[in-house]
Formats: structure tokens, sequence, C-alpha cells
């Protein structure tokens, strides 16, 4: 053959591999066998490698790459990865329903709702981004703003496709797993060179994924089903239904056995159909996923917390066992609550050794009529920590006895109190060494400031030494004061000093949630972490502070994700004097706080917006990121601090309310001159 013919031969043979792979893959069908396509990608192959200059990046013999990398980069996502809410009972899904309906109600638009179902796979997520209909990255979920780059091992999988159907530029979400087939065999080959073994599917997708030898991923034969659209170069559908058949069209795989409900009976009945099937399927999933259908009214349910208000994950009951529980102790958290903690026989529960679990409060061991002795039923849904759900009083021996919660304070003995409206006895003592303890576990955990070798041991040492109560002590912390001490080495004294001068540098998201504010999680400090950073003149503790004293429980309130009871808690931190006086003395300490710099014009700096109605160039989304990229602040609700309300079609009340509060009201054209 000439060359001009190789290059069409291998340009007819990839195109016929993908047309295979899109039949396999998307549409479950085959026309040829395995063996005929193995044939096909094996010539593909040879001319390939005879010809080398017609190879591209996205023919199907570029899957694996030849060079293992030395480590993964980081990656921002050009959209925040958010997780689900979750749902246990069929009210729960219909409280749901009903906040979602009063939302609807609130911004005057139909209260009617459809849904759509999908197994919730139990996988990795992964964020896959194609430009000109070419993949470009994959990356981990991460933390939901930062990432890994996976992509030399994503593109091992086959179901992956490295080109579109249409040159379109487009990023998706999708979640990778492993069957259970080759779980087993890998167990098996693990067994046999005497390794630890895979406990769960989540575990055995993300080690693979994590492999930087792409071979060692390619061996691990994983799978993928893509569900969901965060941006694309064509118009988006209306409504997720025909987002996923628009996915699939562009060569995705789509797990064939989402459902369109219209109303919540039908969800119903469809989650007891997949709760008795969990075992014929090769892929685990852990229940449904629930989406509102109509994408217009996902953009104005918004989200809150950890993730979107429009979806919830309605889970199936989790595995359980039957143990013994030995002893009921009670613990004292970071925030003062006492909570009674069951010791157990350890028992082998969702592929991890249980020896504890949770009873919550003494209202839980009342309605479970527990007693320590008693013979249970544990159980725990994921990564949810274990709780005892039944007592099997019919195996009593007479020798069970009852158990009664302290009305003091295991720890420092202060009486406890019960605050109204709250359910757990909580120790009021602000100075308990409990609290202290975990409240400076919480600061220097993995989630923290993760300051490595500061684990829960060696706090509880310095703690016990008296050289240290408080967050601010762990940076005054001296070699020649931890050398002398039981733990330490003069090595591991050095390491220890050399990793808290390290954590000087702290990610600002990072050390809001390391405060350990009531409410406040990983989600939340994310939130609000980009809403203060556009507030501070100067990116150090000290503005912080001046920021935080200004601001009011309404202006809390009004940020979008951020709920009346957390508002409350994070108004209260910040107007607490030792909490003010805690943060003067990390500033005076040399503590940094970094968030990434914007380097657009800051022309809507300390300026606030409010967003109403449809708009036509930006989804409320996208406006929103580009007012915060701008300096701007996005708020909720209409007020007497709103500069501007940007109105689009059909704008609901908040119109209304800024005509009566004299706010400047513009439409998306002058928001867009606003812009230039």
């Amino acid at each position: 053959m000439t060359k001009t013919e190789v290059k069409k031969r291998i340009e007819k043979l990839r195109k016929e591999v993908n047309h295979h792979r899109y039949l396999y893959h998307v549409l479950d069908k085959s026309e040829i066998s395995d063996a005929a396509l193995d044939s096909l990608k094996h010539e593909l192959f040879k001319l390939e490698k005879e010809y080398p200059e017609f190879v591209t990046i996205d023919s199907p013999t570029q899957r694996v790459s030849g060079k293992a990398l030395d480590k993964f980069e980081k990656v921002q996502h050009a959209f925040r990865q958010w997780s689900f809410n979750d749902a246990f009972s069929d009210k729960e899904m219909i409280e749901w329903e009903e906040r979602l309906q009063r939302i609807l109600e609130s911004k005057e638009m139909s209260t009617s709702l459809d849904y759509v179902c999908e197994l919730k796979i139990d996988g990795l997520h992964i964020v896959l981004t194609y430009k000109k209909g070419i993949l470009e990255r994959a990356a981990t979920r991460g933390n939901g703003i930062v990432g890994e780059n996976v992509t030399q091992n994503i593109r091992t999988i086959e179901a992956v496709p490295l080109k579109l159907r249409e040159e379109v530029d487009i990023v998706c979400q999708g979640e990778v797993w492993m069957g259970k087939k080759v779980l087993v065999s890998l167990n098996r080959k693990l067994k046999k060179a005497k390794k630890p073994l895979l406990a769960n599917p989540r575990n055995a997708a993300a080690g693979a994924i994590r492999q930087l030898d792409s071979e060692i991923a390619h061996s691990r034969r994983l799978d993928i089903y893509n569900y969901k659209i965060d941006e694309a170069s064509f118009s988006l559908p209306g409504t997720h239904l025909e987002e996923l058949k628009k996915l699939k069209e562009l060569g995705f795989k789509v797990n064939r056995n989402y459902v369109h409900c219209k109303n919540l009976k039908q969800v119903f009945a469809y989650y007891k159909k997949w709760e008795t099937r969990r075992e014929k399927e090769d892929f685990w999933f852990d229940g449904i996923v629930v989406k509102v259908n109509d994408h217009q009214k996902q953009k104005s349910l918004g989200y809150i917390g950890k993730g979107p208000r429009f979806l919830i994950a309605y889970k199936f009951a989790a595995e359980e066992a039957v143990t013994q529980v030995l002893e009921i102790q009670v613990q004292v958290g970071r925030t003062g609550a006492l909570t009674p903690v069951a010791v157990l026989a350890p028992v082998r529960l969702a592929g991890s050794t249980v020896s504890r679990a949770s009873l919550h409060n003494q209202d839980e061991i009342r309605r479970l009529h527990l007693k320590v002795g008693d013979t249970v039923i544990v159980r725990k849904a994921g990564d949810i920590i274990p709780e005892v759900v039944r007592v099997l009083p019919k195996l009593r021996t007479g020798k069970e006895k009852a158990f009664k919660m302290p009305s003091r304070c295991p720890i420092c003995s202060t009486k406890a109190v019960k605050a109204k409206g709250e359910v757990a006895l909580r120790c009021p003592n602000k100075r308990c060494w409990a609290q202290e303890r975990e409240q400076l576990i919480h600061f220097a955990g993995r989630k923290g400031l993760d300051i490595e070798g500061m684990g829960e041991k060696i706090i509880t040492k310095l703690m016990d030494e008296g050289l240290m109560s408080t967050h601010s002590d762990i940076f005054e912390l001296k070699k020649r004061s931890l050398e002398p001490l039981e733990l330490f080495a003069e090595k591991s004294a050095d390491n220890l000093i050399v990793a808290i001068s390290h954590a000087k540098q702290a990610d600002f998201h990072r050390f809001l949630f390391a405060l350990g504010i009531r409410y406040v999680g990983e989600e939340t400090a994310g939130l609000l972490a980009k809403y203060l950073a556009h507030k501070m003149k100067k990116l150090d503790i000290k503005n912080f502070l001046a920021v935080t004293a200004k601001m009011d429980r309404e202006e809390w309130q009004n940020l979008e994700g951020v709920g009346d009871k957390v508002a409350v808690s994070i108004d209260q931190y910040f107007h607490t004097k030792s909490n003010i006086k805690l943060l003067q003395k990390l500033h005076n300490l040399g503590i940094v706080i970094r968030y990434e710099a914007i380097k657009k014009p800051q022309r809507f700096a300390g300026l606030n917006f409010v967003l109403t109605g449809s708009l036509e160039r930006f989804s409320r989304g996208q406006a929103k990121e580009v007012i915060q990229e701008l300096g701007g602040n996005v708020t909720a609700q209409v007020s007497k601090k709103t500069d501007y309300l940007v109105a689009g079609q059909n704008p609901g009340s908040k119109h209304d309310r800024a005509k009566i509060l004299g706010v400047k009201i513009v439409s998306e054209k002058e928001f867009l001159k606003l812009l230039k």
C-alpha cells in the first residue's frame, strides 16, 4: 500500500472500531464478535506502529500511555462539583418535595414537579472535558473545587470516548466503577500475593484511577456511566431526560436504567423495584438519585450546604449485622455535646470491622429500649458512622443493665444543660479539657490545617503535659519542649516543628473549616471563603476580622447555600470576644491565609447583586461566577444593602421588593454593558 492508502485504511479502521465501541458501550448492541473487534484493533495497532506519523491522540490505540507519571497535578474545576443530600425514607422524600414546592412558590413558579430517577452507582466521581470532540482532560472530584488530573488513566477505560460523535466542547460528569467479578478476581490475586484486600468498590475504583502507571489502571478493567453536562458549546437541553439522551447521542455511556417519573408515587415504585435487584447487576449501587427534571426549576432551586436542592439520593437500607453491646461510654465533642457510644463486640460490616456505634442521645437509647449487654442489630451506610438500629430482646439473659446519661460532664464534672429545642445534653464549660482536645484535633486534622504528625495521640500528650490548650498554642511550641517527652525523639520533634511552620500558610477555606464553627462543614467553608475573599481589601486575618465585624445575621442568611441555623452560628462566632481574641493572636503569630488570586479587574468590588428571572446569555450560576470574578457579591434576597438587581425574563417578587427599596434594577442588556 502507498502512504496515502495506508492513511485512508487507518482512518477507516478507527471509524469502524469507534462505531463498534459506541454500539457495545452506549447502545448495548454488537454487530461483530469480540474476536473480530480485537482483530480490527490489532491491524490498526500494527499500521500505526509502522507509520507513527499517522497516529492521532483520539486513536483507539492511544488509550494506554507507556510512561508512568511522577505525581498527579492539581486542577481547578470550571464548575463546582457538589455532593448529594441523602434521604432514607418515603417520609423524608415527601418532606424534600414540600420544601422544593415552597421555594418555587416563593419565586412565583409552578410547583408541579416531575423527576428523573437513576441508580446511584458506588464508584469514583470524574469530570471529563472535551474540546472540539476530543478528550482533553479528566479530573477527580477532589474537594469539589480542586481535583487531580487523571487523564492518562481515564483514557484506558474503553467506555470513555476519546473522540465524540460531534465536534463540540463539553464538560460532563460521570462515575467510574469496577465490576463485581473484576473485584473478586483482583482480590484473589492480592490474597495470593499476601497483600491487603480491597474492601469496597469505591476504594477499588479510586485505587485503580490513582495508579501513576496507566498500564496498571488498564489492567483493572474499569467502566463508567455519565450523567450530567456542566457546560457545552451547544444549547443545553431543557430537561434532564433530554440531557441524558444528548449524552448518549454524543457517544457517552449512560446507565440504561434511568426512568422518567411524573410524581413521587412512581419514584417510590422505582426505588422498591431496584432495592430487590441489587445483586443482579455487575456494578454496586446503594440507592437511587432523584432529580427535578426541568432545568429552569433546577436553577431556581439552587444549592444549599454540600449539594443541590433539586436532587437527592434516596439510599437503600444499609448493610446490617448482629453483635453485642459490651459497654456504653459518653464522649464529649468539640461543641460540648455529650454523646453516648456503644462499645461493641467487633463485627465485620460494610467492608470494615466495627467495634463502636453512635447512640446519639438518651432519647434514642430510650426509643431502642437498649441495655448494656443487649444483642443488637447495627448498620453502616457507606461512610456514615455505624449505628444501633434495633435490640433483640428475646436474646436477653437477665444480666443486662439499664443505662442513664450522666447529669454532669464525665470529663470536667460541670453540670450538663439542654438548650431549648435541642435533644442533646451539653457541657457548657468552654474550658472543658475534652472540648479543647476535640477542637484541636479538628483544627490540626487532615481536613483542617493538615499538620502532619499532630494526631490524636500527640495532641492528648501535649495537653496532658500542659503545653497546649488552644489553637494558638500549637504555633508557640518549641523543639526543646518536645524532646524530653516520651513520644518524641530529636528527629520527630524537628519534623513536627517543620510541619507546624508549613501550616502557617493556610488555604482560606481550610482555615475557616478548621476553626470548628458549628454547622460549618467543608462545603460551607468553601462558599464563605469565596464570599469573604471578595470583600477583603487585603487577604489576611486582620482584614478578615474587620469584614466579619461589620457583617450581620441578615447578610450571612442572604448567602446562597447558608441556611438560617448556619447563619446564626456564624454570626455568633464572629461576635464572640474569645474567638476574636484567638484570631487576633493567630494573626500576630504569623498565620497567613491564602486564596487564589483573581486576575480580572475588580470593578464590582464591594457591590452586592441579586439575580432574578431567566437570563438568555447566562445561566444563573454563570452570571454569579462572572460577578464574583469581578469582585462583586451575589446574595439570595433583596435588601437595603443590594446595589443592583439583574432582572431577566419573568422576574418574581424580588423585582417588586427592589422597587420598594429603591434598588437599581438593570436588564440583561444593561448588565452586559456593566461587564464591558
